[in-house]
């Protein structure tokens, strides 16, 4: 299998899309035989969207499949795409990627240069699904201002801080790097919570803030051994953690 060696950038179309070589549909061609998952080949269709971040899809329906690429990776070594194929076409046929996919891609989108388009997409790009930081009981600039005294001693910059527009699934806050935000699931907004808990969301969402991402090889560490030890020492850690399970169940 041989590719050209020099990256390739597309030119933008009237969609907004990025047109990409016919090598690309042709490697995920290659890729869908390759891994044997029907006996009819679909008609590909691989173009760059400009998406807000890392963001990659494929829809497949009536022997066509159509492609969404996130344009961060338009120059993306042909290994990498072909990895990043293999990753889409399993998991949309209900497989699982083999290992050697899954660390390919991770490594590429892990290099601090695609690590900076990735913020910089999202900080340009990213629309700001934020509501104010006083809710209905509590306010949550309120508490960002006393955790950081209280447990950062005043030393973790401003961020902006504010509700979901509608109940987070499955979690209860997240921190955005890109645009220095702070979300808290409005399921919390609720005289049926003690403020403890929200303060806990708060100063968990702001260890974020205080403990980055870490990096070893391939693999991102979102909560590394020191976010953990200093997540512990919050007053009554255990008790909270259990009823943050309760609320969710």
């Amino acid at each position: 299998m041989s590719f050209d060696s020099h990256p390739f950038v597309p030119p933008l179309t009237r969609s907004g899309m990025i047109a990409v070589n016919p090598a690309s549909e042709e490697l995920f061609a290659r890729v869908f035989c390759r891994l044997k998952l029907e006996s009819r080949v679909p008609r590909f269709r691989v173009a760059f969207r400009p998406f807000a971040g890392l963001r990659s899809s494929i829809a497949l329906r009536d022997g066509r499949a159509d492609v969404r690429l996130a344009d961060v990776l338009k120059d993306a070594p042909p290994l990498v795409v072909e990895a990043l194929a293999e990753i889409l076409l399993a998991r949309a046929h209900g497989r699982r990627p083999s290992r050697e996919a899954r660390e390919c891609y991770l490594a590429h989108v892990s290099k601090p240069e695609i690590r900076r388009r990735i913020h910089r997409a999202r900080r340009t790009r990213g629309r700001d699904h934020l509501l104010p930081p006083k809710g209905l009981h509590f306010d949550l600039a309120a508490i960002f201002r006393r955790v950081n005294l209280q447990f950062f001693r005043n030393q973790l910059p401003a961020a902006r801080i504010g509700w979901s527009p509608k109940p987070l699934r499955s979690v209860y806050g997240h921190y955005d790097p890109s645009r220095k935000m702070i979300t808290i699931s409005r399921s919390l907004d609720s005289a049926d919570v003690p403020e403890r808990i929200v303060e806990f969301m708060v100063f968990h969402e702001m260890l974020h803030m205080r403990f980055p991402v870490e990096r070893r090889g391939a693999r991102r560490v979102i909560h590394s051994k020191r976010f953990r030890e200093a997540e512990a020492r919050f007053p009554e850690f255990n008790s909270i953690r259990k009823a943050l399970r309760g609320l969710l169940d």
